[in-house]
């Protein structure tokens, strides 16, 4: 029994260090046109929207720049839309999503944003190196978030 246990308790902790490690990419996602993205090792950034403040952030910090502003960075932006209910996202959120300027990849399960903890009413920034997280941020203020964006470093 106690050898059980201690096989168990292995397997756990085993687990929990790989889950910390896990690579931020090779997961795909549809955006809100249906197209598949699928995250590679030339993703520096990836910006995480756990709620509607948080997208609402990234809008206002990308508003007015150019069309593959955010791929010219090497970034990606995921919405966490998993508790928003499917008709409201398939009636009004998703379209009007279709007349923004930058890509939206919609995460239904939450499968990538439940990866990366973050905090209510803000956007998570992280920086990635060959998929790995080598740092994770917090933003709460557009003038902070498009002052980072530009300079493509927190």
């Amino acid at each position: 029994m106690k050898r059980l246990l201690g096989g168990w308790l292995l397997m756990v902790l085993a687990s929990a260090a790989v889950a910390q490690e896990s690579p931020a990419i090779g997961w795909t996602l549809l955006d809100q046109f249906d197209k598949p993205y699928t995250a590679d090792a030339d993703l520096n950034v990836l910006l995480i929207a756990h709620d509607m403040a948080g997208s609402k952030l990234v809008k206002a910090a990308l508003a007015d720049r150019p069309q593959g502003y955010l791929e010219a960075r090497h970034a990606a932006f995921v919405a966490d839309i998993s508790r928003m209910p499917a008709a409201i996202s398939k009636l009004f959120a998703i379209p009007a999503m279709r007349d923004y300027p930058y890509r939206v990849l919609l995460d239904r399960g939450p499968r990538v944003a439940s990866r990366f903890p973050g905090q209510a009413d803000a956007v998570t920034w992280l920086q990635l190196d060959q998929g790995k997280v080598v740092s994770t941020h917090q933003f709460d203020s557009v003038q902070a978030l498009r002052q980072v964006l530009e300079r493509g470093t927190p």
